[in-house]
Parts: C-alpha cells; sequence; structure tokens
C-alpha cells in the first residue's frame, strides 16, 4: 500500500509540473567590465514578469563571465537584470521570441555617485556574492503571506530544512542563527527561525563560522559549518511582537506558550515561557504541526528521545515529560561601541519511564542471555544565565569578556529487574535494585578574548583565557538483592548510601601572534596551554541494622581521587590567505602530565607522553559554488576521574564497574574531506565528504563474567580503534511559474572498527551502517505542499571471534506529509511514517504506521488560529530498537505518548514600523 501511494503521489506531481502553457526558454550571455573588459564572476543575472516584478529564475556567471540562465515561462516577454557589486545595474527587456537566446556582451558601468548607490538599492539581486558570503533577497522568494523564516529558508537555493529544524547549506550544517548580527535565545536555531515571520526579514546572509578572533581580525575560518544571519527590514526595527498558544485534549495532555519580542534599532527584549505534558518544547507556533509533542517518540530511533532549548536540554532520556521553562534575552549596544548580550533560562523536567529489554551477552566460547524491565521517575530543576560583554576600544582593539553559570539539582528514582540466562535457558542469577539519588550541580564558566590589530597588512595578537569550574554533590541511597542459582545457591544483599563530592577546575589558555610575510601569507606563532583538576571523592556506608543508620563505613567501595591532567603546546605554521585558496599548517609538540592519587585506597601514578600535534586545512574555491576541502589535525584525550578510580560501581550488582588508575590518554589522529558544488544554471546541488578518525591508546572495557554470570569491567589501553563515516547527497529544483519541485536524494555510511576484550580474550568488532534515503518536497501556488520520503539502514556486524556469525540487521522509514492551504484561512496537515526493523525479538513490534493529523483555522483578521490537533492517530506509537555494540546484541522497547486528540488557540499580536496589528498584549 505504502509503495503504491509513493508512485501515485510521483505521477500527481510530474502532472503538475509538465502540463500548462508555459515555455521554455536560455538566455547566454557574458558579463564585462565596461572600462577594461574585466569578466566579471559572481554577478547575478536574474528575470522577472513586467506585470508585478514576479521572480522567475536566475543564476550567477562564472568566472569568464559568461552566463547561461534557463527557466519556463507562459510569458513572452521578461526583464532581465545584472547586478555586480559597486557597479550600475543593467537592465534590459527579453522577448522570449526562441528557445535559446544569445545576448550580446553586457558591459557594466561603475556606480560613480549618490544616485547610483539609490538606484542598486532599489532594484535588488535574489542573490548576491560577497567574498565568502552568500546574501539572498528576502523578498524574492514567494512564499504564502503568513510565512516564518524558516519557511523562507526552505526556498533558498542549496539549502535544506530536516523534520527536526535542522539547516544545512550545501551539505554544511548551520550551527549558529543570528538576527542583525546578534545571538537569539543562545543560538538555539529553531527559535529564531519558526517564530521570526519572514515579512520583517531584509535578507539572509549565509557564511563560514568563525571565532571571535577570526571575525575581529579578518583570518578566514576554518569550520565546516555555516552561520546564517538574518537582516530584518529597516522599517521593520522597531515595535514588538508575539504569539501565544493554549491547548487541551484527552488524556490530561495539555500545552501553553508564549514568546514576545520588542526590538529598538540595536537593542532587542525578548522573552518565553511553556509548560505542556506532551514532550514538546513549546516554541514551534507552525500552525500545522507543532504542539504535537515528540514526533520521534520511538520511530526515531534516538538514543534518548530529548529535546533541548537555548542550550538546555529537557525530557532527561526516554518516556514521558512534563516540561516547563521561562527564558529572558537581552541585546543592546552602546555609543562607545559596547555591547551587552545576555539571558536566563529556567527549566523543570518531570519524566517517568518504563522500559524491556532483552540482550544477548557475548562471550569467546558462546553467549548468554539478559533480561531486565526498569522504571524511573526524575524531577530535574535547571537555571542557566550566560552573558557576553564586547569592549570595542577602538578599530583595532577588542575585548570580549563571556560569563556563565547554571545550577541543577533533581530528584531520581529507579528500580531494575533483572535476570541472566544461559543459552539453554537455564536461569543463572537474579538481581532486583532500587535507586534514588538527591543531586546538585553548579558549573561556573568565563571566557575573555582579548585581540589587538596592528597595521592594515593583517598582524594581530589574540590571548584567550577559558576557565571552568564544576562541583557536583549526590546522596545516593541503594538497595539490592541478588540470587544466583546453580549448585551452591547464595543470595546477597546490600544497602547501602553514597555520598559523592565531585569537584573540576578546567583553566586553559592560549596566545598567537600573526606575522605578514607577503600578501596573503602569514606565519603564525601559537602557545596553548591547559590543567584540567579531578577532585573526586566517594564515601560509602553500609546500614548498621544495631544502630537503624548507615554509619558503617565501607572502605573497600570508597574512594577519594585527585586527577591533574596537564598540557602545553607551542606551535609554528604558515597560512595563505588567497581569493580561490585557503591554505594552513601548523604544527609543534605536544607535552602531556597525567598524574593521578588515590587517597584511600594509597595507590599513585604519574606518566609524561610527548607527541606530534598537528593542525593543517586547505579549502579550495574552483568557483563560484564549487569548492573542495581538506583538514587534518591530532589531539589527546584525558580519562576521565570515573574511569580511573580503582573502587567498585555496584550500582547495578549483576554489572560491576571498576576504575583503572594506570590508563593513559588516547591520542587521536583526525581527518576530512569534502567536495561541493552548487550549480546556479541547474538550481541542482551536489554534496560528498568522508571523516576519519584514527585512535591509539584508546580506552575500552575489559569484561569477565563468572560461571555464575555476573559481569565485572574495568578500562585498559589498545591501538588501531578507527572509526570512519562519509556521505553524498544531489538536489535539484524545478521551478515553474506556478509549482515546484525540490529532489533530495543521498547516502550515508558509518563504519568502526573496534578492540574488546572478554574473559581474558582480545577480538576484534567491524560494524558499518549504510543508509541511503530519498525525499521529495512538491509546492503548488503556496496552496499545496506535498512531501514523500523513504530511508532504510543497512546494519551488518562482522567478530573475530569463530564461534560467532556475523549479524545484519535494518530499519525501514516511509513517510508521507501533506499539508494545504485552501480554502483560505484553513490549514489541514498530515504527517505519516511507517518503520519497520527485521530481526528483533520475539514480543517485540517490527512495524507501526504513525499519523498526527491538524486541521488549523484563522480567525480574528488571521491573527487567531484555532487548531484542532490528532497525535498518532492510528494508535501505533511503538519504541522499538535494535542495538548491536561489540559485545552484545540488544532489543528494547520503552514508554511512548499514545493517541490524543487536541484542540488549541493560537493568537499573534505584533506592532511593528507604526504598524499595529491584533488587540490584545499578553507580553
Amino acid at each position: 500500500m505504502n509503495k503504491s501511494l509513493l508512485i501515485m503521489l510521483v505521477i500527481f506531481a510530474s502532472i503538475f509540473t509538465t502540463t500548462g502553457y508555459a515555455q521554455e526558454f536560455e538566455i547566454k550571455g557574458k558579463i564585462t567590465d565596461k572600462i577594461d573588459k574585466t569578466p566579471l564572476e559572481s554577478a547575478t543575472v536574474y528575470v522577472q514578469t513586467l506585470k508585478d516584478s514576479t521572480l522567475i529564475t536566475y543564476t550567477i556567471s562564472d568566472k569568464n563571465g559568461s552566463f547561461e540562465l534557463a527557466g519556463r515561462t507562459e510569458f513572452k516577454e521578461v526583464n532581465l537584470f545584472v547586478t555586480f557589486n559597486g557597479f550600475k545595474t543593467h537592465q534590459q527587456k527579453i522577448t522570449l521570441d526562441k528557445s535559446v537566446i544569445t545576448l550580446p556582451e553586457i558591459s557594466m558601468e561603475l556606480a560613480s555617485d549618490e544616485l547610483d548607490a539609490v538606484q542598486i538599492t532599489a532594484i535588488r539581486a535574489p542573490i548576491t556574492v560577497k567574498k565568502d558570503t552568500l546574501e539572498f533577497n528576502a523578498d524574492s522568494f514567494k512564499t504564502r503571506p503568513d510565512a516564518t523564516v524558516e519557511d523562507l529558508i526552505k526556498k533558498l537555493p542549496g539549502v535544506e530544512v530536516d523534520s527536526d529544524g535542522k539547516i544545512k547549506v550545501n551539505g554544511k550544517e548551520v550551527n549558529k542563527i543570528l538576527v542583525n548580527g546578534k545571538p537569539f535565545f543562545g543560538n538555539d536555531p529553531n527559535i529564531a527561525t519558526k517564530n521570526l515571520t519572514k515579512d520583517i526579514v531584509d535578507k539572509i546572509q549565509v557564511t563560514t563560522t568563525k571565532s571571535e578572533s577570526e571575525e575581529f581580525t579578518g583570518k578566514k575560518g576554518t569550520s565546516e559549518e555555516q552561520t546564517i544571519n538574518i537582516e530584518l527590514k529597516e522599517d521593520q526595527n522597531k515595535g514588538f511582537f508575539g504569539r501565544a498558544t493554549i491547548s487541551g485534549g484527552t488524556d490530561e495532555r495539555y500545552a501553553m506558550s508564549g514568546i514576545g519580542n520588542y526590538f529598538n534599532d540595536k537593542q532587542r527584549v525578548s522573552v518565553l515561557a511553556s509548560k505542556n505534558n506532551i514532550n514538546s518544547s513549546g516554541f514551534s507556533f507552525d500552525e500545522v504541526y507543532d504542539m504535537m509533542g515528540n514526533a520521534g517518540g520511538g520511530i526515531s530511533w534516538s538514543d534518548n528521545g530529548s529535546f533541548s532549548v537555548g542550550g538546555l536540554s529537557f525530557g532527561g532520556g526516554q518516556g514521558i515529560t512534563t516540561s516547563s521553562n521561562v527564558g529572558a534575552s537581552f541585546v543592546d549596544e552602546y555609543e562607545d561601541k559596547t555591547e551587552i548580550l545576555a539571558d536566563y533560562f529556567f527549566s523543570r523536567a518531570d519524566s517517568e519511564n518504563e522500559s524491556r529489554v532483552e540482550r544477548e551477552n557475548i562471550l569467546p566460547d558462546g553467549s548468554f542471555f539478559t533480561n531486565s524491565r526498569s522504571t524511573s521517575t526524575s524531577l530535574n530543576d535547571s537555571h542557566r544565565a550566560t552573558a557576553e560583554l564586547q569592549f570595542k576600544i577602538d578599530s583595532t582593539f577588542k575585548i570580549v569578556v563571556a560569563p556563565s553559570f547554571r545550577f541543577t539539582e533533581g530528584e531520581n528514582f529507579s528500580s531494575l529487574n533483572e535476570e541472566s540466562l544461559d543459552d539453554d535457558g537455564t536461569l543463572q542469577n537474579r538481581g532486583d535494585s532500587q535507586n534514588k539519588t538527591d543531586s546538585e550541580r553548579r558549573n561556573f564558566g568565563s571566557n575573555i578574548d582579548v585581540i589587538k590589530k596592528f597595521g592594515s597588512k593583517g598582524s594581530y595578537v589574540s590571548l584567550n583565557l577559558n576557565n571552568s569550574i564544576i562541583n557536583n554533590t549526590s546522596e545516593n541511597f541503594l538497595n539490592t538483592t541478588n540470587e544466583i542459582f546453580g549448585t551452591t545457591p547464595t543470595t546477597e544483599t546490600r544497602d547501602q548510601l553514597t555520598d559523592i563530592d565531585s569537584k573540576e577546575n578546567q583553566l586553559s589558555a592560549s596566545v598567537e601572534y600573526r606575522i605578514p610575510l607577503k600578501e596573503k601569507l602569514f606565519l603564525d606563532l601559537n602557545y596553548h596551554f591547559s590543567n584540567r583538576r579531578e577532585r573526586n571523592e566517594k564515601e560509602v556506608y553500609d546500614f548498621d541494622n544495631t544502630t537503624n543508620q548507615y554509619d558503617d563505613f565501607n572502605q573497600t567501595l570508597s574512594s577519594d581521587l585527585k586527577v591533574n591532567f596537564l598540557t602545553h603546546t607551542p606551535k609554528i605554521g604558515i597560512n595563505y590567505e588567497g581569493k580561490k585558496l585557503y591554505l594552513s599548517f601548523n604544527t609543534g609538540l605536544l607535552f602531556s602530565e597525567l598524574k593521578n592519587e588515590e587517597f584511600i585506597q594509597n595507590t599513585s601514578v604519574k606518566s609524561s607522553f610527548s607527541d606530534i600535534s598537528i593542525s593543517s586545512y586547505m579549502r579550495y574555491r574552483i568557483k563560484q559554488g564549487m569548492s573542495v576541502s581538506l583538514n587534518y589535525n591530532t589531539n589527546s584525550q584525558a580519562p576521565r576521574a570515573q574511569q580511573l578510580q580503582p573502587v567498585a560501581n555496584v550500582s547495578n550488582p549483576l554489572n560491576i564497574v571498576v576504575g583503572n588508575p594506570n590508563l593513559n590518554r588516547e591520542f587521536n589522529h583526525r581527518f576530512y574531506a569534502n567536495f561541493n558544488n552548487y550549480d546556479f544554471k541547474s538550481k541542482s546541488g551536489f554534496f560528498v565528504w568522508f571523516s576519519a578518525t584514527l585512535t591509539n591508546d584508546k580506552i575500552v572495557p575489559i569484561s569477565t563474567t563468572d560461571e555464575n554470570r555476573i559481569r565485572t569491567t574495568t578500562y585498559t589501553n589498545v591501538d588501531g580503534i578507527v572509526r570512519g563515516s562519509g556521505g553524498v547527497s544531489y538536489s535539484k529544483t524545478i521551478k515553474r511559474d506556478s509549482s515546484s519541485v525540490r529532489f533530495r536524494v543521498g547516502l550515508y555510511n558509518n563504519y568502526n572498527k573496534e578492540f574488546n576484550f572478554s574473559n581474558g580474550v582480545k577480538f576484534s568488532t567491524k560494524r558499518n551502517a549504510l543508509s541511503p534515503s530519498v525525499r521529495m518536497t512538491y509546492n503548488y501556488r503556496e496552496l499545496l505542499e506535498i512531501e514523500p520520503r523513504y530511508s532504510v539502514s543497512l546494519n551488518s556486524i562482522q567478530y573475530s571471534l569463530e564461534n560467532l556469525d556475523n549479524e545484519t540487521y535494518q530499519s525501514h522509514t516511509v513517510g508521507l506529509k501533506t499539508t494545504t492551504f485552501w480554502p483560505k484561512s484553513i490549514v489541514f496537515g498530515n504527517d505519516l511514517r511507517y518503520t519497520y526493523n527485521t530481526n528483533v525479538a520475539p514480543g517485540f513490534e517490527r512495524g507501526a504506521l504513525f499519523w498526527n493529523m491538524s486541521l488549523g483555522v484563522k480567525i480574528l483578521k488571521d491573527k487567531g488560529t484555532i487548531k484542532l490537533t490528532a497525535y498518532d492517530l492510528l494508535d501505533q506509537n511503538i519504541n522499538t530498537r535494535r542495538s548491536i555494540t561489540a559485545d552484545y546484541i540488544q532489543d528494547s522497547q520503552s514508554t511512548v505518548l499514545q493517541r490524543y486528540f487536541m484542540l488549541g488557540f493560537t493568537y499573534k499580536l505584533s506592532k511593528i514600523g507604526g504598524k499595529k496589528e491584533g488587540g490584545m498584549q499578553f507580553l
């Protein structure tokens, strides 16, 4: 049924995109500087309708100044425009009397006075290339009247937005969203893109993500991530706007949220609040798919199903979460060039979960099985405050101070029932445990950047200081009963109190001095210092039946560990920053020292290492929209205190963990390469990337399982761990006067080669996951949008153990999303997703059809929306997952949201640029 449905949709879309009286056309030409006839690369060429200046299509000139502009329209005459930064706009009328039109050479004149500058501003290109920045004119991309910034971004060439709101530009992930050059609620992209409306946006700018030092000094960025800056219209940058939603439904489901924003040129104040019990962040105000809870709820196959807002995580894991959160953000810039950014968040997450797990544990001479059921509840409160103060002393000197503070306290309770059986079904042991923990965590951090530029040739010195102080305290009550069967049955019980006081202080400092050697060629001198100090005090007390108190000190399980990891890294590097080629190679020596002392167990270990440190990067821009980049670097990672503590963790009596104080640091070699090409002529993009990491002295577990199937795990270092991943994607947009189709095809692969130890035997595992996917989005006149998609994950694992066969399993996902905006004021949406998993254990559901439906009616002059939502309409939501690791194969299910219906009302209010809309103020 699902295959037939997809075929019908493709045929349906093909009919829409091939019918009508539109004609195809192609316009060719060349663009040069009128004075010296120099070809102009990256000039924007586009055509519009004569009647209402609607954009038909556009392209970018190549390095020879040549362009080929292809499109399809029903009009016989169009206006052609050519724009290039600093030149007068060229305009001419074109008669489409033949399929291919070759124009005489177009010679561009320099903009010589203010009137020319006004003309350039008045006639704006849909896309402009400015060095490393792509700039999109928001008004050139047609959307429905009430569209959000996310709707606008989806229309931009080379840009993809997935169902979770994650944005990629030419295959590179966007990790930062700015509004007028400033962060918006801690850089959380969804808050900005889903709540700002398209009508107040002037332009969208996309550039490589840069550090504070790179931004101020003009040094080229080496990040493979992108930043999007949303520039608001000048006449829209004063006023306020906001939205509020209240919803109630069956099964006592509810959701309430609101967000308000005040703009006054460079000053911005934003506040938000939310409360719901449907696993939702609460800050998406899409008329169709928001307030539906975590649609992944088991079918996204994520490890925890949690969500985050402004850097704060909610949900904390699987299950159902009731969340409450409040936040405020403030941005301003003063006359003395001082800028301040500050925000505060409070969150509360109340979660509950039940899970069932069946695991096959792998041994060198066979395997055994573990079945478990667990329940958990948690209540966690979190406060987070951050600020950033920027002092621009003058055009050459800048200081940035960014303090942060977070306080979290929680109450967590869990119970676990677990049993182990041999491969013939004989019961070996059974354990029951209850675990209650009260905890507090305080985290203070500060980051200081001091940057000074010298002259005009790119010389500068920068200093960075970073400090993090973390203090964790917890009180844990553990009660366990462990039954051992067999020839000599035994029963062991524990009733213990564990007090933990953990402190971590991490300090790092780096200084960089750049010396210009020639134009675009620089010598960089760099020194980096870091020191991480940990103190982990763990006191375990057994319950004394005589005193009825936890006052019997258990020295065997107690620990007082002090860890110090110190590094010094002097480096020297050469950097070439050309227009097309950027080349950077920095090398030095990494001196590190790892020292740990255990005062109760009376052990002390000290190790020193000398490694070559390399940081290299190459990016070559072949032509506009096409580039290749390579990256190779090395780094080290110290073990954590829990991996070093030489005492047993018996919170799970059937799986005991003991640290190893003799662990070394890990040393990594990392390689990354990518190639991307976006062709503006064909509106198609191709992206391929590859990443590999080789780790020596990798920290891996050593497990020993006794005859009663009780496992004890510690850690050791091994060489030769390899992790690789890669992917390729292709997208193409076919645009007509009234419709558009975007195809996206992708292939992703992940490979891991690891070594493990079990009962004294070292063995290797090779895991591979191949994930092809295809997705199509069809849009007709902003009235209908259809989005079918399919993906499959092909997983395999190979063991070097002769007694184990290779394992394979698959996970299929077929999806269909439809949205209609007709009749006027009515929005109807459906989101269907069918998943199927092979090879799961008996008793676990393999497949399910997950269907969300929403019907919205706009009232009060489109300022209000009444919406009826059906979540999991067929009541088939499940959370079956299969996991394969080096030493076990596991199937699991846990609590998920089930079917509910909800009725809600959303009201939006704005007064921007002197124009007031709406009739009430809620913030």
